[in-house]
């Protein structure tokens, strides 16, 4: 008789930090489960950094897929992913968001039968641009457990009739935050290296942002000429496209502008909790700037946002990405701070007990 196993799958950082509450709340219960990297973010700095400094077990199938084109990527992730479904066969796939990892892992499992678990269900941008918002959607109508985190996912799923069942479980996010800002202040020597006491904390990674040359140059513009200084780790495919353009010397030799290496999560943290606030095309730091250990405000350089509840609560604004308005809105934020709502609209950092409680009780351990 086969033994009931759950799959925990990851691709990127963001899934990693995710489900690293859940992967902890697994060891602690009965529940026999197996870890895969489906090999999304192959690179050392973006990927297995985070699996090592958040003291997770080593994923016992790790796969490597070189980066190529989105569909060729999803392909080849569906094609591992496939093979080691049928040599495992689990009983539940658990994936978390909205990478072609979670969509092709998501695909693979159902043409075999298995069931899937998705957790951050019903988040939705309604800006079909972005390759994400294929993926969750796609996702969520192939998952057989919906973990929603809020209401407003909730009833985004509602709306569009997925077949799964849905629960309200908060977002494992806040619980990762919670359990690692304590750590992350005791270990964390990033400070050493900032040259500013007060800063901006950014990102810019979407392809939306970075592969269109007239918003990436906006966005470069925005840091060089930004009333407050700004600190940027860059992620990879950034700095590829800043090089392509010829424009990474110009940011590097800003003094207004402090460029970092893509960093781990320890670090990134204490930069949250240190900065004045935050401006990012990420979805996932929007959510980690309202655990009330963070509380900072995010401006989002985006035309849209899947995470409503951040901006319903005043945690977030989306500014989009014209060079003036972004600008005008870091000089209103910094000459009037705001006061920001004591907790967070994505849960009290129990989910990942409230997901793997579920898991236990549908699958019957």
């Amino acid at each position: 008789m086969l033994t009931k196993k759950v799959m925990v799958t990851v691709g990127t950082r963001p899934e990693i930090i995710k489900m690293a509450p859940i992967i902890r709340t697994l060891q602690k219960s009965k529940i026999p489960f197996m870890f895969v990297h489906c090999g999304q973010h192959y690179d050392y700095n973006m990927s297995q950094k985070f699996i090592e400094e958040l003291q997770l077990p080593k994923p016992d199938h790790e796969h490597k897929i070189k980066a190529s084109a989105q569909g060729i990527q999803t392909a080849r992730i569906m094609i591992r992913m496939e093979r080691l479904l049928k040599d495992t066969l689990p009983s539940l796939v658990l994936v978390e968001g909205d990478t072609n990892g979670v969509l092709a892992t998501a695909l693979a499992s159902a043409k075999l039968g298995i069931p899937v678990g998705h957790v951050e269900a019903g988040l939705r941008s309604f800006d079909l641009r972005m390759p994400e918002e294929h993926n969750r959607r796609l996702t969520d109508h192939l998952s057989t457990l919906l973990f929603a985190p809020t209401k407003i996912a909730i009833g985004n799923l509602k709306r569009e009739s997925v077949w799964g069942k849905i629960y309200e479980t908060g977002n494992t996010v806040i619980d990762a935050v919670i359990q690692h800002l304590p750590i992350a202040e005791q270990k964390s020597k990033i400070l050493e290296t900032i040259y500013f006491k007060k800063y901006i904390l950014t990102t810019a990674h979407r392809a939306e942002n970075v592969d269109d040359f007239k918003v990436l140059k906006n966005l470069i513009e925005v840091f060089i000429e930004s009333p407050l200084p700004v600190v940027f780790p860059m992620h990879p495919r950034t700095k590829k496209r800043l090089r392509q353009k010829r424009i990474y010397a110009k940011v590097k030799a800003s003094k207004n502008v402090q460029i970092l290496p893509p960093l781990g999560y320890f670090d990134f943290l204490v930069l949250m909790r240190k900065c004045e606030f935050l401006m990012t095309d990420s979805g996932g730091i929007q959510e980690e700037a309202t655990a009330p250990c963070i509380k900072k405000l995010v401006l989002v350089t985006r035309l849209s946002t899947e995470r409503p509840e951040a901006v319903k609560c005043g945690f977030a604004e989306v500014i989009g990405v014209e060079k003036q308005r972004i600008l005008e809105a870091i000089k209103n934020l910094s000459q009037c701070r705001r006061e920001l709502p004591d907790k967070s609209p994505y849960g009290d950092g129990k989910a990942s007990e409230k997901i793997v409680k579920i898991i236990d009780d549908q699958l019957s351990f």
